[in-house]
Formats: C-alpha cells, structure tokens, sequence
C-alpha cells in the first residue's frame, strides 16, 4: 500500500506527503552531515517514529484496560556511529506518565509496550534501543 510521496526539493531536502491526508513533513540534512538542519533529519524521523508508535500502541493498550495516558510526554535522543559508515547506533526514548497516576498493575502494561511496537520490531538488532519510563 503506497503512504506517501516524496519530492526532493534540491539543497537536501524533502517534502513527504501523506496520501492519505495531505499532511506534509520536511526533512532536511543535518548541519553536522552537509545540511541546514532546519528540519527533522530522515534519522531523526526514525527515531521520532519508534517514540510515536510506543506512545501509539500505549494508548491503545491505555484504552484496552479502562486507563488513560493523557499529557504524558516523551523526548527522544539518537546518537550517530560514523564508521565504518554513518548510521543510527543508539535511540534513547525518555518517557515521562508522572502525570497520568497510573497504578502498578497500568504501569506493568505500559512497560510491556515497546516489545509490541512495530517499530522497534522493524530496526536493525544493531540499533540499541533504550526505552526509559517514569511514572512518579
């Protein structure tokens, strides 16, 4: 199934569209890799995604048991290899559902989240993936 359509605009950037609705992301090049770094990085979508399809899939599991998530937040960090080629080598996620008063047995479910998301699922082994949560 086709998602979306990219157009390169020239200078390394991007305008991807989502079929479906029409939204549009700009990705640019970072400044450290010969970019402007005025929008996300197509490394930064990658990372951003693995937070968004967490906090997906925990609201979903939220709804599932009767809880809400509400206002809960998250920020996300990559850090870059260089060699042998330049790639993702780590992506932090630091979520934070302080707000949410979420008892013991909803914070076992949310703890379990990342295991189910299709991102996560989708990157390379190599990839470390540091899923970190607060809930007071």
């Amino acid at each position: 199934m086709q998602v979306s359509k990219t157009v390169y605009t020239g200078h390394l950037r991007t305008i991807n569209t989502h079929l479906r609705s029409g939204m549009q992301i700009v990705t640019d090049a970072p400044i450290d890799n010969k970019g402007k770094g005025e929008a996300f990085s197509p490394t930064d979508m990658v990372a951003t995604a693995l937070c968004a399809c967490i906090f997906t899939i925990a609201g979903q599991v939220a709804q599932e048991h009767g809880f809400s998530i509400d206002g809960a937040t998250a920020s996300t960090s990559k850090i870059m290899a260089q060699f042998p080629f330049r790639r993702i080598a780590e992506i932090i996620v630091d979520f934070d559902f302080s707000m949410c008063n979420l008892d013991e047995k909803q914070r076992k479910f949310i703890e379990k989240v990342p295991a189910l998301c299709p991102v996560s699922l989708s990157l390379h082994p190599d990839i470390k993936q540091t899923i970190n949560f607060k809930f007071e």
